[in-house]
Order: C-alpha cells, then structure tokens, then sequence
C-alpha cells in the first residue's frame, strides 16, 4: 500500500501528536517548576475554537507537552460550546481580565474577535493558532496550516480519484471563517488551472449535513454529471454523502473532506468520503507556545508560520505514517 502522501516536509512533526501528548482534560491547568531558565512561572491561556473538538484536542496535547519541555508554565484551556464568535467573546474577555502573560487563540470570526483581542493584547502576548483576524498585527505569531494548500491537496485528491475530469462542486461552511475561505480559495485556483475539470462554485451549508445534502441534490439534478465534492468540513462531508445517496448517486460522485478525527476517519473508513485532508494540529499548538514564550522573554518571534497536509485514503489507514496523521481523542 502506498504511504499517505505529505503536502509539506513535516512527518516528524505528525509523529509526536500520537505519542508526545501530556496529560490533560478540556478545561483543567497544569503547573510545571520553575522553568530551565531558572525565571518565574508563566501563565498561558490557550483559547480553543470549539470545546471538544478532536483537532483542538491535538492542538492542546502540543500545547500542553511545549510547557512541559520548556518547564514552569501553567497553561489553561478554554473554548465555547459551539463554533459561535458569541460565545468565544465572552471567553477572552474572561481570560484577558486575568492577564495572562500569553494567549493563543483560534478566534471563531475574523471581525468580531478583532476588538476583543486589540484590548487582550494591552495586557498578554497574543499567538494565533489555526483561524486569524482582519488585522493580525496585534498578535506576536501566526500558526496555521497552509490552507491555501489545503485546498490544492483537495483539489490533488480528486485528480487522483476522478483521473478523466469532469465538474466539481464545494461545499463550505460560511463565509467569513478564514481557514476554510483559504481552503476553497486554494481549490479555486487549483481547478482554474486545470482544463480537464469544470468548477460549478461552492455553496454554503452553515454546519447544517441536512443544507448539504440538499445542496448535493439540487446540484445532481442541474449536472447530473457531477463527478466530486470537495466538503470543507466533516458537517459538509456527512450531507453531501446523504445527498449522493438520496439522489442515486452513490459510486459516482467522490467526496474529499478535510481533518483526520474519529468522525472522519470512520466516514472514511465506510466509504462516505473518498480521501481526508489532515492537518498537523499538534505541531501548531507545540510552536503557538514557542512563541509565546519567546515574546515574553523579550526574544525574537516568527510573525507567520505555516504548517502542512497529508492526503489519506482508506488504504492510507494501515500504515504508520497514515496513523501517526490521525487527531488525538486525548491528551
């Protein structure tokens, strides 16, 4: 079988986020000594963009085992209900009250966090970790995947699984969420630039899998030689193949999701999507702590860093590298 293929030369990075998390829970804090550097302890607080979600999960466990190495951090973990910059607001006026020396954030909303982290950054070291904000410039770092990438790998995926072309749909969340507007933007042009596919747009299903299969229904009945769906998110993913199924169509269009959690593993695993776009969430979180840190200390930081893709089929799953690409359930 073939090993899953990486987008960028980080493997080694995909390796650690099986075997280095610490351990953990959602909401609790760890306290580490003194650090190596023989100065105070450090307080982070690491803002997930949705509680529970197994790639913010991988994201912590790479926080939570940089404290660890670097030694005398005390990190906290907070992150709303749902993806609702609602309810993520209140949350980092919370954590900003506190002070924290740094912060690393996945705001929910590139608008309406801005404000809210203008004012947190008065008082912490700001880290974005995987989704930005209009004007980043507030932030010490930028850590997230190459989306732009991202959507390339997805548009990479379906080459290989719809070799003879034809025309291709995108089923995203909603606009405004900057990591999958970068996603269909990389798809975008990676189509454009290929004669033998015909891009038929991409439609917003709002987290709905009952908007997306109606989306994957209506769009077989005006092209009913629709051969792929690239469906940003595990909620598209899931409509788009009950729309395949509702329209017959079950064997005939490919669907090529994104992230590599339990929930898409088994829709890969049962043939619900054709291949996964996973992401190095604990490589990001490991580096927003780096960061930090090294704003606090008053040292040189990375202003933007950008992280790579593996594409996985069910094949992919067998092998060790397919594994090790796999998100954390836990720390």
């Amino acid at each position: 079988m073939r090993p899953p293929k990486i987008i960028l030369p980080a493997a080694a990075a995909l390796l650690l986020t099986v075997s280095a998390c610490s351990s953990g829970s959602e909401a609790a804090s760890v306290s580490g000594a003194s650090g190596t550097d023989g100065s105070e302890s450090l307080e982070l607080a690491f803002v997930q963009g949705v509680i529970g979600d197994n790639f913010y999960i991988s994201m912590e466990c790479g926080v939570r085992a940089a404290a660890e190495e670097i030694g005398g951090i005390e990190v906290s973990v907070q992150g709303p209900q749902k993806w609702d910059p609602a309810l993520q607001q209140p949350i980092v006026a919370s954590v900003a009250a506190t002070s924290p020396d740094g912060i690393l954030i996945a705001p929910n909303d590139v608008s309406a966090l801005q404000r809210p982290l203008e004012d947190a950054a008065e008082g912490s070291e700001v880290v974005l970790v995987d989704t930005t904000i209009e004007d980043p410039s507030i932030a010490v770092s930028e850590i997230a995947s190459d989306n732009v990438g991202g959507g390339a790998a997805a548009f990479e995926a379906i080459t290989s699984l719809v070799p003879d072309g034809g025309k291709v749909l995108v089923i995203d969340n909603q606009p405004g969420i900057s990591t999958s507007d970068d996603r269909v933007k990389g798809f975008e042009e990676a189509v454009a630039a290929d004669t033998s596919f015909e891009y038929v747009g991409v439609q917003y299903a709002q987290n709905q899998p009952a908007r997306a299969a109606d989306i994957v229904t209506s769009t077989l009945q005006r092209y009913p030689d629709l051969k792929a769906i690239f469906a940003t998110n595990l909620f598209s993913a899931e409509g788009a193949a009950t729309g395949i199924e509702q329209a017959g169509a079950t064997g005939e269009v490919q669907v090529v999701g994104f992230d590599a959690g339990p929930a898409q593993v088994e829709a890969l695993e049962d043939g619900t999507v054709q291949a996964i776009i996973a992401q190095q969430p604990y490589d990001i979180g490991y580096q927003g702590v780096e960061q930090a840190v090294a704003a606090i200390r008053g040292e040189a930081t990375e202003s933007k860093i950008q992280t790579g893709f593996s594409i996985l089929t069910a094949e992919d799953l067998a092998t060790e590298e397919g594994q090790a690409a796999l998100y954390a359930s836990t720390c």
